[in-house]
């Protein structure tokens, strides 16, 4: 047995030797390559600059979901992910890129037209989208001509596409408008079959964030204040696009008769149906687009295409990797609290309790910021880490500087909560905010591991030791739960009461977990004016009596060592797109990546009493 046992060590250790020789000479030919590469762009002389051709095309191609901050990812992985041509799992654009190239390219007389390739878009919210569109229709000022095309169409896509002054659509293509709505996947039977047991916490008659858990179906309440601020949402998008195409806003088929109808009458071609309501201009192929481009600014130098330069291209030419730091004497600083509210420090795209504070804190203590816009983009999350943010909130007001927050896509639940306590609160029209309601939630397993023939025994020196999922709760123990939570909702609705100078009951009225949009938002008093990120740094210069100032994103500071490595990754990254490096990507590890990354949507919530304001019906489908 002991020289079996030998040998299999041997073995094992064998292997994990290969292993861990190969995992070396992976990263030195990565590093080989790398050095090369650099070695071989040095002594050819070319200096790697992207140049702008004259009079050529800015395509505006998209890929990803919009967004005011790009979750963090570490520089070398970024590389890695380039040299072997893998696409990131979930791509971003960051809003105020594509505005600023859109308002470069106006100005640029380099470039003739703007082409509009949405096809890789994957929305982001109707606010961003509209902010996007609003770039395209200030370009279109310059007299240059706005081009979508496309091989299909979604609905968040076509948002943008349909501010172009032509939008062309593939003959084989295809769109539809097919609305919005909330749907949810119910696990109360399912739950009870595996014979778990769920104890819910809350305080909100709409506060619809655990009804999957307890029910079949969606409740009538839930239903009542989902459909109230989803038709408003759809009505938004309806009239942008109806205003943008010059048609009427009963165009949109909404009734599937309507639709079957229309289609019958095309013979079930969508691209016709698409041409004939008026959704495009004209059914065009690729060599058609493509022939007609070269048509208005050329060929391009191989002669394969016309002459353009794509977004990321124009982006690096305009804007450089490591911006110069701003000695503005006068600033509205910007703090971006974007993502789920966590506890902690969290990285960027995410909003950590203490990591976001932090940034707050660094405006108040930054004597050339005068003013800070709170830029939020949140579902909620945490309350606790939502009241340590909003404490920094009113530290800033109290040094004497004003705060003015920013409501994006999303400012529900934890989101206004850390909104509440500004000087003035500004929200799109389209922001889903409100959710004013506080939950919690577990489950235990005792039903389960008793089936299973599994039990759980023992003593403690209170009734308190000992609690676990394992264990049946204590109704004693579930009422004190109950007793916290509902102590965190008056705490939310007097905050609301307080700084929105409006009456306690008045709040819990339109409170109770329940969401609402922007405009009606405004009508109820729990924001002052509809309006963009432009709009609230105007307000919060006004209130700090700025009259030349300059608009500054306040960020953490990377250290010397950080923005070398940021800059080093980011330079070699150009040479390895071009190096023809690639590989493919298994299936198992993508469904590993898959797995982990549900786990870790799980995981990541702490809040140290387990206590959420968070509104998790503000998902769009």
């Amino acid at each position: 047995m002991a020289s079996g046992g030998s040998w299999t060590k041997s073995f094992f250790t064998g292997i994990w030797s290969v292993l861990n020789f190969s995992r070396k000479l992976v990263f030195n030919l990565i590093f080989i390559l790398l050095i090369v590469g650099i070695v071989i762009a040095v002594s050819s002389g070319d200096d790697g600059k992207v140049i702008v051709p004259q009079d050529s095309a800015l395509v505006l191609n998209l890929k990803g979901q919009l967004v005011i901050e790009k979750t963090a990812v570490d520089p070398f992985q970024s590389f890695v992910d380039e040299a072997f041509e893998q696409e990131p799992e979930n791509p971003e654009v960051l809003v105020s890129d594509v505005v600023m190239a859109i308002e470069n390219a106006k100005e640029d007389n380099r470039i003739k037209l703007l082409i509009l390739d949405v096809q890789g878009l994957m929305g982001g919210g109707l606010d961003k989208l509209r902010t996007v569109s609003e770039a395209v229709i200030d370009f279109k000022q310059s007299g240059k001509p706005v081009f979508a095309i496309g091989d299909y169409y979604s609905q968040d896509q076509y948002y943008v596409a349909a501010h172009a002054d032509h939008v062309y659509l593939h003959p084989m293509g295809g769109m539809l408008l097919e609305g919005y709505g909330r749907y949810r996947t119910y696990f109360k039977e399912a739950l009870e079959k595996l014979k778990l047991t769920t104890h819910i916490f809350r305080v909100g008659t709409f506060k619809s964030a655990v009804e999957p858990y307890i029910r079949n179906d969606m409740s009538d309440a839930a239903k009542q204040a989902n459909s109230a601020w989803l038709d408003v949402y759809w009505d938004q998008y309806k009239a942008d696009v109806a205003r943008a195409r010059d048609i009427d806003a009963s165009n949109f088929d909404e009734a599937l008769d309507v639709l079957v109808e229309k289609m019958q009458a095309v013979d079930g071609d969508f691209a016709r149906y698409a041409l004939e309501n008026g959704w495009v201009d004209q059914l065009k192929t690729r060599e058609q687009i493509r022939t007609e481009m070269i048509e208005l600014v050329g060929e391009d130098d191989d002669k394969k295409g016309f002459n353009a330069i794509s977004y990321d291209s124009y982006l690096s030419v305009i804007n450089p990797p490591l911006a110069i730091p701003s000695s503005a004497e006068n600033a509205v600083g910007i703090v971006v609290a974007k993502g789920v509210i966590l506890n902690g420090n969290q990285k960027a795209g995410t909003i950590g309790g203490d990591s976001t504070a932090r940034l707050l804190r660094q405006a108040r203590l930054d004597e050339n910021v005068k003013a800070v816009v709170l830029h939020v983009d949140s579902p909620g999350g945490s309350a606790f880490a939502s009241e340590v943010i909003r404490n920094e909130v009113e530290l800033l007001k109290q040094s004497g500087k004003p705060v003015v927050a920013k409501m994006g896509t999303y400012a529900a639940s934890g989101g206004y909560w850390i909104s509440a306590s500004a000087d003035r609160i500004i929200a799109s029209p389209s922001t889903i905010t409100g959710s004013i309601g506080v939950f919690g939630m577990f489950m235990s397993y005792e039903n389960t591991l008793k089936y299973l023939g599994v039990y759980t025994d023992g003593v403690g020196t209170t009734e308190l030791a000992g609690i676990s999922p394992a264990r049946a709760l204590d109704p004693r123990v579930a009422q004190i739960i109950q007793t916290s939570i509902e102590h965190s909702y008056d705490q939310f609705i007097n905050l609301v009461a307080d700084e929105r100078a409006l009456n306690v009951a008045r709040v819990n009225e339109i409170a109770q977990g329940r969401v609402w949009i922007g405009e009606t938002a405004l009508d109820l008093g729990l924001v002052d004016e509809l309006g963009d990120l432009d709009r609230a740094v105007a307000v919060a210069a006004e209130l700090a009596d700025l009259d030349d100032y300059e608009a500054r994103d306040i960020e953490r500071e990377l250290s010397p060592k950080e923005r070398f490595w940021k800059e080093f990754f980011g330079q070699a990254s150009v040479w390895a797109a071009g190096s023809g490096i690639g590989a493919s990507e298994s299936y198992a590890a993508g469904l590993f990546k898959q797995v982990v990354s549900q786990f870790d949507s799980i995981a990541q919530l702490n809040d140290p009493r387990g206590v959420y304001a968070m509104c998790v019906a503000c998902e769009i489908d």
